[in-house]
């Protein structure tokens, strides 16, 4: 494993949170894999983490237990909360575009439908 200082200089705060130094993958993204009990190997080459980052943000995480876990289980909420206003949001929108109907295009609705119902005789003829 790697010492507690070099744990916390190879993990960075960042305006995403706890990132791994010298990658853009935060801890959060680890701890989700780590979590689900996923192997170490698999985590360090689905991100394309150097032995010493895997090692660094594993070691931080051991060291500061507590910490991360209630980081981690405020940025789970943060993202729960997020993805039920977007659904929120995406709902409202499809229903107001479904709903919404067009003006000023009758004429060329019929014409469709016109075209379409020649077009599916020629066919039925054959």
């Amino acid at each position: 494993m790697i010492s507690q200082s070099n744990a916390k200089a190879a993990i960075i705060r960042t305006e995403r949170g706890l990132t791994i130094s010298g990658a853009r993958i935060t801890l959060y993204d680890v701890m989700d894999y780590v979590k689900s009990q996923y192997p170490t190997k698999f985590i360090q080459s689905l991100f394309e983490l150097t032995d010493e980052q895997i090692n660094a943000a594993l070691s931080y995480i051991e060291i500061n237990r507590d910490a991360a876990e209630a980081e981690y289980a405020q940025v789970v909420r943060e993202t729960e909360e997020l993805q039920a206003y977007y659904a929120n949001q995406n709902r409202d929108r499809l229903i107001n575009t479904a709903t919404k109907m067009k003006t000023g295009n009758e004429a060329a609705w019929k014409k469709l439908e016109k075209m379409r119902s020649q077009r599916e005789l020629k066919v039925s003829a054959f």
